[in-house]
């Protein structure tokens, strides 16, 4: 009894990955195309943000908040966070992306969930390496990167877009007038996300208030792998990682109970 139920076990794991990995492939050719270009332009699109923040910046002030290279300081808040958007926004439209998909019975809305997460994350990993290598070899930037706190930031920005996505998911196939006001109130979300100052700089009680924006956790611990002399003990991953949690269980259930009258809604 025990073999058969490990049997079946890993036949439903590898059909699930093969769903995945086939899901995962689709979306390369529909969102990134068949050529180069389209991941060329998922590098792109990072650096030019990034080279405009640091030009006017620079202009301004003789050094960013922390340590003295402009693109360096704001790369280390602003990929993460498009990390954090991008999955959140993939994840959330997944249902509506594969829907003609979800009536095969092979395909089920944990394929689709995870397929367009893991695409998104890895993308974003790739952006991140790329652009964070550029900046410090054209730069001549040194330092010395806690791969282990790099990764714990990376882990959180993607678990963050996972739980609000996934409940997302749900919230904008129910309610579609909510996916414009998430778009409208997520615009302004980087700049108080640390992307122009340390959380230590600013004045009580909205240093306090800011602690509960969950992006903040994620960017301090990001810069505490990035610059050595740099400590953010306020960083908090078991409140990062109980509110994504939490998300993802009420959007999955949700959705769990009611994506099929929402697809045929």
């Amino acid at each position: 009894m025990f073999s058969e139920f490990s049997h079946g076990d890993f036949r439903h794991i590898t059909s699930m990955g093969r769903s995945v990995f086939a899901l995962m492939l689709r979306e390369m050719v529909t969102t990134y195309g068949r050529s180069p270009g389209g991941y060329l332009w998922a590098i792109l699109e990072p650096v030019a943000a990034i080279a405009v923040l640091s030009i006017v910046f620079s202009m301004a002030f003789h050094s960013p908040t922390l340590g003295s290279n402009f693109p360096l300081f704001y790369a280390t808040a602003y990929l993460p966070y498009m990390l954090f958007l991008d999955i959140c926004m993939k994840v959330a439209t997944s249902v509506r992306f594969s829907m003609s998909l979800l009536t095969y019975p092979v395909i089920t809305i944990t394929d689709v969930l995870v397929s367009r997460f893991l695409l998104n994350m890895l993308t974003h990993i790739l952006v991140a390496v790329c652009v964070i290598s550029g900046i410090l070899m054209i730069f001549d930037v040194s330092v010395q990167l806690d791969m282990i706190a790099v990764f714990k930031a990376y882990a959180m920005a993607a678990m963050l877009g996972l739980g609000f996505g996934t409940l997302n998911c749900y919230l904008f196939m129910a309610y579609p007038i909510l996916e414009r006001l998430w778009q409208i109130a997520t615009r302004p979300l980087v700049i108080i996300s640390g992307l122009f100052f340390l959380l230590e700089s600013v004045p009580m009680p909205y240093r306090d208030w800011l602690w509960y924006n969950p992006l903040f956790h994620v960017t301090g611990e990001m810069r505490n792998g990035v610059y050595g002399m740099y400590s953010a003990p306020y960083v908090s991953p078991v409140f990062v990682t109980l509110l994504s949690a939490s998300l993802f269980a009420i959007g999955f259930l949700l959705l769990s109970r009611s994506y099929r009258d929402l697809i045929e809604k």
